[in-house]
Order: C-alpha cells, then sequence, then structure tokens
C-alpha cells in the first residue's frame, strides 16, 4: 500500500504529551502539529485526551480545549477525581488510558496507521492487539530527556518509534509570537489556544497524580 493513501488518526495523550515537551524545554502549536501529520495519509481523525478540574472558576486548560474542539481536533475529556493519600496529602487524578484505549480498538478496523502520542508503558498490550489486526502503530514520544519519557516496552512493542525532538521544527510554537488560532466556525470565532507556557499551570496538578498512578495508588 501506498503510504500516502494509509487510513491514519493521532491519539494525543493530553498530559504526556505536554510533559515530554516540557522536558524537551518547547511548547507545541497543535495547527502545525495537524498539519505536519495530515502529510503522512489521509487523516482520519486526531483525538485528544484530557482530564478537566470542573469544580475551579476558571480552567488554564479551558482556551486550550476550546480551540482544539474548534481546530479540527476531537476532544475526549472527563473530569478530574480528588482523594486523600495514606499520608493525609491531597490528589488528584484524571487518568484517560480507558478511553483513549477504547477509542483505538473502535477505530482500528477503519484504519491503517495508528500513531499514539504517549510514553505510557500501559499502551504495550494496545499496541500488540492492533498489531495482530494488521495495523502498523507509531509511538511518539521522547528518550532524549532525563529521565526518558517513553516505556522501553512500548517502544520495543511499536512499528515505529518517533522521536518528538526530531519534530520540534515542524510543530513547535515560535516563542517569539503568541499564535492566534484561526477562525474556523461561522458562528463565532475560534479561542486563542493556550500554548503558552503560564496557560499551562493547571498541569502541575497532574504531576501528583500522575506519581500515584505510577505507585499503583
Amino acid at each position: 500500500m501506498d503510504r500516502q493513501s494509509e487510513r491514519v488518526a493521532l491519539f494525543i495523550d493530553g498530559s504526556n504529551l505536554y510533559a515530554a515537551a516540557r522536558a524537551l524545554g518547547f511548547d507545541i502549536d497543535y495547527k502545525k502539529l495537524l498539519e505536519h501529520f495530515s502529510g503522512v495519509g489521509y487523516l482520519v481523525r486526531a483525538f485528544y485526551y484530557t482530564a478537566l478540574v470542573e469544580d475551579q472558576e476558571y480552567s488554564p486548560i479551558r482556551p486550550l480545549v476550546d480551540w482544539l474542539d474548534y481546530n479540527g481536533y476531537t476532544m475526549v475529556t472527563k473530569p478530574t477525581k480528588e482523594y486523600t493519600d495514606a499520608a493525609g496529602r491531597r490528589k488528584i487524578k484524571g487518568n484517560m488510558d480507558i478511553e483513549l484505549a477504547v477509542d483505538v480498538m473502535e477505530m482500528a478496523r477503519s484504519l491503517d496507521h495508528i500513531i499514539i502520542f504517549s510514553g505510557d508503558g500501559d499502551f504495550r498490550s494496545l499496541v500488540e492487539a492492533v498489531q495482530r489486526r494488521g495495523k502498523r502503530v507509531t509511538v511518539v514520544s521522547t528518550v532524549r530527556s532525563s529521565p526518558p519519557m517513553v516505556a522501553d516496552e512500548l517502544r520495543r512493542q511499536a512499528d515505529i518509534f518517533m522521536e518528538l525532538e526530531g519534530l520540534i521544527p515542524s510543530i513547535a510554537r515560535d516563542p517569539n509570537r503568541r499564535h492566534q488560532g484561526p477562525r474556523t466556525d461561522n458562528r463565532r470565532p475560534a479561542p486563542e489556544p493556550a500554548v503558552a507556557e503560564d496557560d499551562y499551570d493547571e498541569y502541575d496538578d497532574y504531576d501528583d497524580y500522575e506519581e500515584a498512578e505510577s505507585q499503583g495508588a
């Protein structure tokens, strides 16, 4: 099959991709990311997964979610859950692994090439399962950070491992200007994409729940 005619879908673990980009010291321009991967085949869908803190008056990630929703991405969100660990510390949990895995399995029959933006080793079994259906799988993450952001077992399982650092020239936001999202809906202007560092402060909370997840909480 001609690779340009492949049916492709992107599955983006939002917090994982953000952490990888931050570890490499750059901000992602999501318009450029979509344009870049539209060139690798026939892009069927681009999913973006993130959890939202719903009880806050203002969520710094909400402008990004709205912008992506109006500019070619299919948003999958759910509210975070708050709990207290054994030491009495407040933790926030918002793992989207199940939602991403279900969408990959449901979409697999309509795709030739699945591109997963995550380094989470929990996805190894998912990758293996869709490979058994004859699908190619690319994993996008980084080994250039310290420590590496991709689990070795996931990297080995993937048909292709794409180093995020190598994509910087194609998908990085220009630090000298704030990107303005194009208007893509006649009903109202698309919100400005929240891709500056200040707009991602909420992800500081995610570090806590990701650490708890890795410890089996």
